[in-house]
């Protein structure tokens, strides 16, 4: 069995709980996933904590896949973990941590992954899945980047707060 890892890391240009905001939040999910993967929430008003589970749906290779994630740790504004509990993965674990830095935060990704069918999966991964995995990070690196230039910058929030 093989843990292939994927890490990524930008910096927001945010405040730590502004980037701890726009990850955790379940409904950004969808705004920050590829469209080609049709990611659809199921679970409906989910609250972020320890223990929480959330369903929803993609479509791979055009073949529709349930997937349930369990919060397995929650620690604002530093740092989630979502791990897969049901979906196409043997294992996912995805460790999200935040670190306030100058010029405002590093967010870093760490991924784990198995894939099924010993051989077979690999094969998969060398041909398509880990490309595919990068593209859909890459992705979300872009999205990611909007969301937080679209939020009000520290000095403009005090500017509003005195009017």
């Amino acid at each position: 069995m093989t843990v292939h890892v994927l890490e990524r890391e930008m910096i927001a240009p945010v405040s730590l709980q502004d980037a701890f905001s726009i990850f955790e939040n379940p409904n950004n999910l969808a705004l920050i996933t590829p469209p080609w993967l049709n990611f659809r929430i199921l679970t409906p008003d989910v609250v972020m904590r320890e223990g929480a589970l959330i369903d929803y749906t993609i479509r791979w290779l055009g073949l529709p896949m349930r997937w349930r994630t369990l919060i397995s740790r929650y620690q604002p504004p530093y740092e989630f973990v979502d791990e897969q509990v049901r979906g196409p993965y043997r294992l996912w674990r995805h460790r999200h941590t935040f670190h306030a830095v100058n010029g405002g935060v590093l967010a870093r990704d760490r991924v784990e992954y198995v894939l099924p069918f010993g051989p077979v999966g690999e094969l998969a991964h060398a041909l398509v899945v880990r490309r595919q995995i990068e593209q859909i990070f890459d992705y979300r690196e872009r999205k990611l980047s909007e969301l937080f230039a679209a939020l009000p910058t520290a000095s403009e929030r005090r500017s509003r707060s005195r009017l």
